[in-house]
This record gives C-alpha cells, sequence and structure tokens, in this order.
C-alpha cells in the first residue's frame, strides 16, 4: 500500500512546477478528508491524492500514459495505480472509477480547483468559507471555468452524494492546511 512519503518522494522527482505541487497538496489533503468520511485509512488515500498527476507535467497532452509502467517499476501496487489512472476516466483513459477512493479522486480533482480560486478570491481565504457561498462560485460557470463541472457532478453522483457535501467535506479538509496551500488570505498577511 502507498504511504503518504514515497508518493511524496516519487511525485517530488518529477514535478516541480509550483502550481501542480500546490493541487497535489490540495487533492491529498481533500482525499484524506473523504478517506475520514468513509471510514478508511487517510494517510493512504492521501497518498494516492498527492501522486495522481504524477506524470502531468512532463506529458501534459498525453497525461496517464505514461503513469502505469513507471509507477509500478518504483514499486506502487496495480492496485494503487489503477486508482490513479481512473481519475481519467472518460477524459484520457477508459478505466472506470469503482471503489469509493477511486470515485472520490475523480469527482474531487477539478472540484479542489474551484474551491483554491474561491478561497484566493476571500480576504479570509479558507478559514471561514461556508459552503453557501462556494456554491455560488460553483453554479458561476464563468468562474474558474477550465474546472470541469460536469465531471464532478459525474463524480459525486458515482458516490451517490451531493456536489455541496462533497465540497464541504474537502473544503474542511483543505481548511486544515490552510497555511501551506496559501490560502489564509489577504487578512492573515
Amino acid at each position: 500500500m502507498l504511504t503518504l512519503e514515497e508518493a511524496k518522494r516519487i511525485n517530488d522527482n518529477n514535478v516541480t512546477e509550483e502550481h501542480l505541487i500546490i493541487h497535489a497538496k490540495n487533492v491529498s489533503y481533500a482525499m484524506g478528508a473523504m478517506a475520514e468520511h468513509f471510514g478508511e485509512d487517510k494517510e493512504h488515500w492521501e497518498a494516492i491524492g498527492y501522486l495522481h498527476d504524477y506524470d502531468y507535467e512532463r506529458f501534459p497532452d498525453e497525461h496517464l500514459q505514461h503513469t502505469e509502467k513507471e509507477l509500478l517499476a518504483e514499486g506502487v501496487s496495480e492496485e494503487d495505480v489503477r486508482a490513479i489512472l481512473s481519475h481519467g476516466y472518460g477524459l484520457c483513459n477508459d478505466i472506470k472509477p469503482e471503489t469509493n477512493l477511486e470515485k472520490s479522486l475523480f469527482a474531487i480533482d477539478e472540484l479542489t480547483g474551484i474551491i483554491q480560486a474561491a478561497a484566493i478570491m476571500r480576504p479570509t481565504g479558507i478559514t471561514d468559507m461556508k459552503i453557501k457561498s462556494f456554491m455560488k462560485k460553483f453554479k458561476s460557470k464563468s468562474f474558474a471555468a477550465k474546472c470541469d463541472r460536469e465531471v464532478i457532478r459525474q463524480g459525486c453522483e458515482m458516490l451517490g452524494m451531493e456536489v455541496r457535501d462533497v465540497a464541504e467535506i474537502c473544503i474542511n479538509g483543505m481548511k486544515l492546511h490552510a497555511e501551506e496551500l496559501g490560502l489564509l488570505g489577504e487578512e492573515a498577511q
């Protein structure tokens, strides 16, 4: 089973762009919160979240096509590699998310981008973000327009959960790491 320490070692040897490192952390902390929601292994889910875009910086136009072979060679289990690959379902592969871990990763990859963008816009960052204000941003198609809301909805449906409930879990998971994520807001500076 992939550990967070191992995920960080592998990812940090391949990812150097600051925005991709922040994204890895956002997804990792959101995945940890989802793991707690489902009563699963928090560190393992965080590790999967941290490593999910392992090949993106080097192969943005071939995302996830260089993941399986390389991660297996790094000693990552087939089950964990499959979980990582499943977040590309319908986008760059046909590996359908089946477990709660896979469905969560599929749903929150794009969701954390909207959460981050919404937090950056607030004077107090994510520290006191309420789900109601987040959902206004989510419903605005022009806000964080590159984040695919249909993928988020599809992932939440797979989980049998509402977007607002998944978002609230993720926001709460990311709040705990607001300073590290640069989401404290201007008032904290």
